[in-house]
Order: C-alpha cells, then structure tokens, then sequence
C-alpha cells in the first residue's frame, strides 16, 4: 500500500534521493556482532540499553556537528552505550560509508548502518552489524520488497531493524518476519513526535510475536527520547532498547550517553525543574 503524498515534503526528498543511490560492486557479507547480546549485557550491568546515534545534522535539527566521528563513538561508548548508530545518508544527515567503517574499526559494540535502504544492492555499500529497513519507505512504487530485503539482509549476515510508526507496520514486519522492531515516535507524514505511540504500538507487538514460532520481538523505542523521564516513560512501556540521536549529539556526547544508560530518579528531577525554568 502506497503512501503517496502522505509523507512530509522534507521525507519525500530523503526518499527520492534513496532511490537513485546504488550499493557497492561487490557483495557484502558480515559476521555480525550480537545485538540482543549487547543489549542482554547492558542490563546486567545494570545500564540501560542506548544505542547512541552518531548523526551530523538532519532535517529536524538546526546546525552541524562536525566532530570526528571515531571520536564520538568512542565518547559514546565510554559512557555506557550498548551499541551505536551511524548516519550513511550523505545529502540530508551528512553520513558517509567511509563514517561507519572507521566506527566499526574504533569500537567493539554492534554498529547499526542508519540509511534509507530501498533496493538489494544497497545493501553491499558497507559492512555493518545491523542495517535499518523503514516500513512506510519500502511501501512505496519503485522499491523493493519488505519481506525480500530483510531476506537478503539476512542472507548477508545482518541483523536487521524493522522500522514501524503505526498497527498495521507493525503487522508488515512481523509478517515479514523481524524479529528487532523499531517504533518511530516520529510522524513521517508530519514530523511531529509523540511518545505515546510507542506506549500504543508495544502492547500489540508482544502479543502478535507471540503468536508466531519463536514468540518474542525486541522493540527498540525511536525518536523523541529528550530526557531521563522520557527514557524511563518508554521502558517502562516495554521498550528493550533506546535509539537517542539528538539529544545525545547536542552537548558532551559521552556524558549525555551515560545520563540516559545510568538514569536516575536524581537525574529525572534535575531535568524537570530545569524544564521547568525554560518553559
């Protein structure tokens, strides 16, 4: 089912520039780094599982950070997260291929390729442990397959994000077959962000996994993660797992990191007086 002109003018530029992009001349095939494996240790370490986002700029931020990247990671990781994200999209967020290996090479987390994958061959661009696959993108005429993509990133050797906003994704990628399901806070029609759509999407995610072999999904919560309290409000809507981009970026990214990997009840209050302050 296509979405035609329902998505943001902004989005549609990211979608059409997805298309024209080709993968690389080569098949890439990866022995991945375990990302329930990352995220199991997190928790027994007593962090909350982060995957930190490494990202330049995007649509729905002003300015650029123009900080190595290999730098930030490291930060990122010395503050406690469980596994990293790299922006590869080059028009829109400033990401590279040659980014993400550098990455890979500096540190020992699972690393997640953040693009907007919408044909095989663009797959074979770069190695990583996990590559994202957007629902409502691979709805569109001109792309690939859902279920056929994540076969083939399978195929490869990666571990592969299924990302939803609504139900019926939902549905799609455990129909699919994904067994990591990502929930965008983010409206891709409107960009406007609302947490309770993860609070809304959990519940009927665990109970559509369990109905199928294997009865269990990973749910990482997306987008909108801007404090401690935010972060508790998603765990404790049964998110696994927590992909914080901006809020990460803006500042010292290693303490940011271990804010959100270590929240506390002391950190919750600090926030909300200084929201407080600001409103």
């Amino acid at each position: 089912m296509g979405t035609g002109d329902e998505i943001d003018p902004a989005v549609r530029s990211i979608l059409d520039a997805a298309r024209e992009r080709s993968g690389g001349d080569e098949r890439v095939d990866v022995d991945p780094r375990s990302l329930s494996e990352a995220f199991a240790a997190a928790e027994a370490d007593g962090r909350v599982p982060v995957v930190a986002e490494v990202k330049p700029t995007s649509p729905t931020t002003d300015g650029e950070r123009a900080d190595d990247p290999v730098e930030l990671a490291r930060e990122m990781v010395d503050g406690g997260a469980a596994a990293l994200s790299v922006l590869t999209e080059p028009e829109h967020f400033g990401g590279s291929t040659d980014a993400l290996t550098r990455v890979r090479e500096a540190v020992k987390v699972p690393v997640l390729r953040k693009d907007f994958l919408v044909h095989e061959a663009q797959l074979d661009a770069v190695e990583a442990d996990v590559v994202l696959l957007i629902v409502r993108f691979l709805d569109e005429p001109g792309t690939d397959d859902l279920a056929d993509l994540l076969d083939a990133a399978r195929e490869r050797g990666f571990q592969v994000l299924v990302e939803t906003h609504s139900a019926e994704e939902v549905e799609r990628a455990l129909e699919a077959g994904a067994e990591i399901v990502g929930v965008n806070n983010r409206d891709l029609a409107r960009l406007d962000v609302d947490l309770g759509t993860f609070e809304a999407l959990a519940p009927a995610a665990r109970e559509l996994a369990g109905e199928r072999d294997g009865g269990s999904v990973t749910l990482i919560a997306e987008s909108g993660i801007a404090t401690t309290t935010d972060a508790e409000r998603m765990r404790e809507a049964g998110a696994d797992a927590l992909l914080i981009g901006s809020a990460i970026m803006d500042g010292n990214v290693g303490a940011n990191t271990r804010r959100f990997a270590t929240a506390t009840e002391t950190d919750t209050a600090v926030e909300n007086e200084t929201a407080g302050d600001t409103q």
